[in-house]
């Protein structure tokens, strides 16, 4: 992702919510999937990763429709980026849930990884490259500590992306993208949160401000500059949609660099929506 800063524009938002009908057909979609999921897989139940926003908070709710709370074990995995009350937040859905938790402090695992790093990072590591680089470091742990647990256990790995996440590649490679599934990959941010408040989520949780923790004090919408909705809208107009960029610019009224800079997010991160690549074969 670039960091650079960006000024927000107000914009038209659009509605893109589902009606009752739909949001319980989504509901019992989703939950069908998990269950499908597991089942194929002959496995003995699911493991995620809790955060304490909305994302994994709405996942963790449909695997326990599907698979039962003996069915669903949650992972805590603070850092010392991230905030105590987004940390006491994923332990409390774990316990609302009745489901199996573990807290992994995974600081002692990242510390290990920036000291086997070769080169000096103390006047560089809260600065780019090496801040997002380190920051993908922390969601990589995790990773591999959902893989470890699932592989001991006979569980799949829940994602708890979504769509706006993956058009944007606001996820990082074999990190929160490495998973066996992606639940709620279908829904824009917008719908998460109404889906979520639909499940009866708690409202503190369905509203509270995005953030993947990479680092200290990092939000979602400031690091991608566009807030949410307005990505959604541009997202499902243009770059899922039928409309160009001058209609969508006239129907959402948003700026031409608001429209940019969501096609820009698309297309520099369509390799982390991609199987890597190979040759083609000379002899087949």
């Amino acid at each position: 992702m670039s960091h650079e800063s960006v000024v927000l524009e107000e914009s038209a938002p659009l509605d893109l919510r589902l009606s009752e009908a739909e949001l319980e057909a989504t509901r019992d979609h989703l939950v069908a999937f998990v269950e499908d999921i597991v089942d194929d897989a002959g496995a003995e139940g699911a493991v995620l990763g809790l955060s304490g926003g909305i994302d994994s908070t709405l996942t963790a709710h449909l695997a326990v429709e599907a698979l039962g709370a003996d069915g669903v074990h949650g992972l805590v995995m603070p850092s010392e980026v991230n905030t105590a009350d987004n940390m006491s937040d994923a332990e409390r859905v774990a316990r609302d849930l009745g489901i199996e938790y573990d807290v992994i402090d995974i600081g002692a695992i990242y510390d290990a990884f920036v000291e086997a790093f070769p080169g000096d990072t103390s006047d560089r590591i809260e600065t780019d490259p090496l801040r997002t680089a380190a920051g993908n470091v922390r969601v990589r742990i995790r990773a591999v500590l959902n893989y470890f647990v699932a592989n001991a256990e006979d569980r799949v790995v829940l994602g708890t992306g979504n769509r706006s996440e993956a058009l944007t590649g606001y996820f990082t490679k074999y990190g929160d993208g490495a998973v066996d599934c992606h639940p709620i990959g279908n829904l824009y941010k917008q719908q998460v949160r109404q889906l979520a408040a639909h499940v009866g989520i708690d409202e503190d949780l369905v509203t509270k401000t995005p953030s993947a923790e990479m680092w200290t004090g990092q939000t979602d919408e400031e690091e991608m500059g566009l807030d949410y909705d307005t990505l959604d809208a541009i997202l499902a107009l243009h770059v899922d949609g039928p409309l160009s960029r001058a209609a969508t610019i006239r129907q959402l009224d948003v700026s031409a660099d608001e429209v940019e800079r969501v096609v820009d997010l698309y297309e520099r991160s369509a390799h982390k929506r991609s199987v890597p690549p190979t040759p083609e074969s000379l002899y087949l």
